[in-house]
């Protein structure tokens, strides 16, 4: 059964960073509600935020002002344990250089974020190898990333995102180093799992990506654009 209602909400949000005597705003003072199950791009150019954007929704950066809430809980006030544990278990990522270690095979990649929380190894390499098997890479479970193309590392990428289940899925320009074809099929996936009902946020800077989406969120100089 899918989910209704805001999973994610920023108040009044602002990330500084410090360059001499000034202040430079990478986001500043941005409201925005994201609601379970939506399928979203960030969009903008170079410098825009989009990415401290999606930082701050991945919560992996703290904000220098403002209120994060996920799924009712104020993140501002988590411990950095805390704040690891539920974004290990709420948000899986997928980067657009993919982000995979050289020296494991596509099975261990996939695996590591399970056994970062300690699941039972063996449950997990199960579960990693039925993700893959979908996604067309059960004949690549022992190959490394070097021995992949760009879309099949792509693919284990988005395997590792969805090891812990998570209810959310960003992704940061996730067909940027992707030819057109192989694009597109990674694109049918972020549909795939938007119908089962996972909130999927991609950030782009291509206005044919962010079209697949049902809403797009324009970020310009820090703030997003009503």
């Amino acid at each position: 059964m899918k989910k209704s209602g805001v999973v994610m909400k920023l108040e009044d949000v602002c990330k500084v960073y410090r360059m001499g005597d000034e202040s430079v705003y990478a986001l500043n003072k941005v409201d925005l509600e994201i609601q379970h199950g939506e399928f979203s791009s960030i969009i903008g150019p170079s410098g825009s935020g989009k990415s401290t954007l999606l930082n701050m929704l991945g919560l992996l950066d703290a904000p220098s002002c403002g209120k994060i809430t996920l799924d009712g809980v104020d993140i501002t006030k988590l411990s950095g344990k805390e704040l690891a544990n539920l974004r290990g278990k709420k948000i899986g990522f997928i980067f657009q250089m993919f982000n995979l270690i050289p020296s494991l095979t596509v099975l261990d990649n996939v695996t590591l974020p399970a056994m970062i929380y300690e699941a039972d190894p063996d449950e997990a390499k199960k579960k990693a190898t039925g993700i893959l098997k979908e996604i067309d890479m059960g004949e690549r479970l022992y190959h490394y990333p070097n021995q992949l193309s760009g879309g099949q590392r792509q693919r284990v990428a988005i395997a590792r995102s969805l090891i812990n289940d998570p209810e959310i899925i960003l992704a940061d320009e996730p067909t940027g180093n992707l030819d057109t074809k192989t694009g597109h099929e990674v694109l049918k996936r972020f549909h795939g799992l938007h119908d089962e009902g996972k909130t999927v946020i991609i950030v782009t800077h291509d206005p044919n990506v962010a079209k697949i989406t049902d809403r797009t969120i324009h970020v310009v100089d820090g703030k997003v654009l009503k």
